[in-house]
């Protein structure tokens, strides 16, 4: 199983809104076939490996990180290729939480008299595919805020210089983050100031572009943003409708609040899009706007060392947190040196410990 989550695991920068599944079959002289899930609309992993192992398949035992599916979808239900394989048994590291799945393709299985068996390395399979997991469960997308700062939390000199705080080896590791989630969100404020592609540049194995997320209550956004280039699914998020909408951009109607768009909103519209993570890339205000509203599942912070001293922009604004009981409580998970920057990755602490 492990051999098949390193499979799936290929597919991380390209299944999208897939999610990413590795297969092995193994019979008694070894790995008889394997292969993993690149891309929707392409066979999924264990078409792959049954083409791999071809009539090895016979009596074999499989070992997938997801349920087969059951249904017709781009493709057809894996379950049944299985079994028409004449596989003998099947290892599932977690089930398919997609309703069209959610337990059919193990009855399927079984009623086949296949033998099956589920939980074996579920923890690793259920984290390579949390926004998919998320967003079949709870209709939402997995949300990672990434920040970058000095060791006094400043991100720009006051005049708005911010090129660079941290080093090359942090904006690479950006890229991947990009990719990786498959969508990216930034604010009006970030937009006007620094007009960012929001793309992934230098990361061969990133075979799409991420989709682009435009959070902007008022619709101010020019449409000349290069974030409204081609390449890559665009949504405008407002609370009004744009008197323009460039080619191929998508708007999104959001509810509105007293402080701006209604972020449970946004993200619950995303899920509609089937986005299965997103990279938060915003200025002060929108990013602490996301941990206020407790949208938060990952931070990702690059902390550079140097100080930027009194007038410099701070990282957050958070309003509303009156007393150390409100505070947004995390637990830091790793911290890795990239160059001279130092990333830090925390999850939100559940509030009963």
């Amino acid at each position: 199983m492990q051999r098949a989550l390193a499979l799936a695991a290929r597919g991380q920068m390209t299944t999208q809104p897939n999610p990413r599944v590795g297969c092995v079959i193994v019979d008694d002289h070894g790995v008889a076939g394997e292969g993993w899930h690149a891309r929707a609309g392409e066979p999924h992993a264990e078409v792959h490996a049954l083409r791999a192992a071809g009539a090895r398949a016979r009596g074999a035992t499989v070992l997938v990180t997801l349920e087969p599916c059951a249904h017709f979808g781009r493709t057809p239900p894996c379950a049944q290729a299985l079994i028409d394989a004449g596989v003998a048994e099947v290892w599932v590291a977690t089930l398919d939480p997609n309703p069209q799945v959610a337990g059919k393709g193990i009855a399927l299985l079984d009623a086949a008299g296949i033998t099956t068996h589920i939980g074996l390395l579920r923890a690793q399979a259920d984290a390579l595919n949390r926004g998919f997991m998320l967003r079949m469960r709870h209709g939402r997308p997995w949300i990672t805020l990434k920040l970058a700062a000095s060791l006094d939390a400043r991100t720009a000199m006051a005049s708005g210089e911010s090129q660079w705080i941290t080093g090359s080896a942090a904006r690479a590791d950006v890229h991947r983050l990009r990719a990786e989630a498959g969508a990216v969100l930034t604010g009006i404020g970030t937009l006007l100031a620094d007009d960012p592609q929001l793309t992934v540049r230098g990361i061969e194995a990133a075979r799409r572009q991420p989709d682009r997320i435009v959070v902007d209550t008022r619709a101010r956004a020019p449409l000349t943003a290069r974030v409204w280039q081609h390449g890559a699914r665009r949504f405008w998020c407002s609370a009004r409708a744009p008197e323009t909408l460039p080619d191929g951009v998508l708007w999104l109607d959001c509810a509105q609040t007293a402080q701006g768009l209604d972020l449970a909103d946004v993200v619950r519209q995303l899920g509609v899009q089937q986005i299965n993570e997103v990279l938060v890339e915003a200025g002060g205000v929108l990013a602490g706007s996301f941990l206020r509203a407790r949208l938060v599942d990952e931070l990702v912070l690059y902390s550079a060392p140097c100080v930027l001293g009194d007038d410099a922009r701070p990282l957050l604004q958070v309003p509303g947190l009156e007393r150390l009981a409100d505070r947004i409580a995390f637990k830091w998970t790793d911290a890795t040196l990239l160059g001279e920057d130092l990333r830090l990755r925390a999850r939100p602490l559940d509030p009963d410990q």
